[in-house]
């Protein structure tokens, strides 16, 4: 489980929940509740992103809430030493070597790769397909990011409808002074319904969905540089020198796996 992305959100919950009490008394925390307000900008957002997509997209969107509650498993820094090891192996036993070695990995990204190789696929042909891959899963990537972007947009403007709504039936009742504070009370209500889908569920997914789709990216582009260097028959320091300028500075430390036995 991704820690970070638990303990962000349970503890965006605490500090609204204590400003609420804080300014109302536990007495009346009911005040910040109104289920029709919550239905106006809930059901508004939501419904408004399932007409802007197909039934399985909104789904696929939906889902993907649970991604970011998954802790990283790339280790980039192992995978570069992958790599170094793959091309020792290539470059003491041949290329044909690295069959029996594929048959190891569990990325299938990088075992298909290495499977060209072997059958001897064009260098560019297979940085070609690897790159349509890699563009392919980063769409799918982007699609769920923009359900969540899409989704932090609605919420504020349908709060704002609400507030209207409400606003319209309190210039209806201006005849009773007494009902003026409770009637805007609600209509604000639906503002902060808005605010908080945007900001405490909204911004977070789409930005941790981002992070993750930008390492994951990054660690398939190493892949591809690191498959056609060992393709090129390139030495195994110079591939790892390469590949650890993808890395930051701090990230660079010796592995010590470039070195080539005997």
């Amino acid at each position: 489980m991704d820690l970070a992305s638990i303990l962000g959100l349970v503890l965006c919950f605490v500090m609204l929940a204590f400003g609420c009490i804080n300014a109302a008394s536990l007495a009346n925390i009911g005040r910040y509740k109104d289920v029709a307000s919550m239905i106006i900008t809930f059901g508004g957002a939501f419904f408004a992103i399932l007409a802007s997509r197909s039934l399985s997209e909104y789904i696929a969107g939906l889902k993907s809430f649970l991604l970011i509650f998954k802790a990283p498993t790339i280790d980039v820094k192992g995978m570069i030493q992958k790599i170094i090891d793959l091309s020792n192996i290539a470059r003491k036993e041949g290329l044909l070597s690295l069959e029996e070695a594929a048959a190891d990995l569990d990325d299938e990204f990088m075992k298909k790769g290495i499977l060209l190789i072997v059958d001897g696929t064009d260098p560019e042909l297979v940085r070609g397909i690897m790159e349509t891959e890699l563009v392919s899963t980063e769409t799918r990537h982007k699609n769920k990011i923009s359900f969540w972007e899409d989704l932090g947009s609605m919420g504020p403007a349908w709060g704002m409808i609400g507030t209207l709504v409400g606003l319209v039936n309190m210039l209806y009742e201006m005849d009773d002074p007494s009902s003026i504070g409770p009637s805007m009370a609600v209509a604000l209500i639906t503002t902060l319904y808005g605010s908080l889908l945007a900001n405490w569920i909204c911004a977070p997914v789409a930005g941790k969905l981002k992070a993750n789709n930008a390492t994951e990216i990054m660690t398939k582009e190493i892949m591809i540089e690191g498959l056609l260097s060992i393709q090129a028959g390139e030495n195994p320091r110079v591939i790892e020198e390469k590949l650890k300028s993808f890395l930051a500075p701090g990230e660079r430390t010796a592995e010590g796996g470039g070195e080539e036995d005997g």
